[in-house]
């Protein structure tokens, strides 16, 4: 008896096979990606939290270093240029408002540095060249040219920095830096009240600037040194409230005087017959 030759076309290299074999390394290269994409790091979620760094206070966001940089660097120039005000200012009001700026930033300057050393950032020791800039336009000036320059620099400084207070203080998940927005609110709108009460403050052209300006943004910030502990070990921290430095009461400004100013109608009486 004759032996059956073999079939032609069978297994995995006829041509059916082939083609089931060509589908199924086709399917498996589309699954792997996604399959490797969702269980590796670097996940959407991941790469929206990569410049948030995790501390025993809480998770430290980008915006959060941002802060406290802005806060040190607003003490390194705010200082000196209240300092100047102290001296060189024309009016009560003026001077008030420079003292107000010194014990104000030594408060929040004291404050900052030991965030800082807890979290382990680093801080600037020098004011930014648009600072040092403002500095320099102080220092020229003189009289009650100097007075108007000291009160519309700062107003419009403090305006810019009023609104990224309120966003940190609304979004930050640290207990530190809740606390320190919080004092910083409260010296902020200080210094806003005080540098009002001098009388010298262009309203039009302070709004003009901040439009113009927009609202701040963060800036490239330094990365926090150091390991830390997971974001849910977050140590409470009672915040410090209003500032504890005792400030002289601001000068009141006149109030504003219409063109017209109208006089008090009198009324006439008919004497009695």
């Amino acid at each position: 008896m004759r032996p059956r030759p073999p079939v032609k076309g069978r297994g995995i290299f006829s041509g059916t096979g082939i083609i089931i074999t060509g589908l199924a390394a086709t399917l498996a290269a589309l699954v792997f990606p996604v399959w490797s994409y969702v269980d590796r790091p670097g996940t959407p979620a991941d790469l929206l939290s990569a410049q948030t760094v995790a501390t025993q206070y809480g998770p430290l966001s980008e915006l959060d270093r941002d802060f406290i940089t802005k806060v040190r660097l607003a003490g390194l120039w705010e200082l000196p240029a209240g300092r100047q005000a102290e001296e060189k200012g024309t009016t009560p009001a003026v001077r008030t408002a420079g003292q107000h700026l010194v014990q104000g930033h030594t408060f929040l300057d004291q404050r900052v540095r030991d965030v800082a050393a807890k979290l382990g950032l680093p801080l600037p020791n020098d004011p930014t060249a648009q600072q040092k800039q403002w500095l320099a336009t102080l220092n020229a000036a003189q009289g009650e040219e100097y007075d108007r320059e000291f009160a519309n620099i700062l107003r419009l400084t403090y305006g810019r920095v009023f609104s990224l207070v309120a966003e940190v203080r609304a979004s930050t998940q640290n207990s530190l830096v809740r606390a320190l927005a919080d004092d910083a609110n409260t010296t902020v709108l200080d210094h806003i009240k005080v540098l009002e009460a001098t009388g010298f403050v262009d309203f039009a052209a302070l709004a003009r600037d901040l439009a113009a300006s927009g609202s701040p943004s963060p800036t490239d910030s330094p990365v926090l040194s150091g390991g830390g502990t997971g974001p849910g070990q977050v140590i409470p921290l009672t915040p410090s409230g209003s500032p504890t430095y005792a400030l002289p009461p601001a000068e009141s400004s006149p109030p504003p005087q219409s063109e017209t100013q109208t006089q008090p109608e009198t009324q006439t009486q008919t004497p009695a017959p």
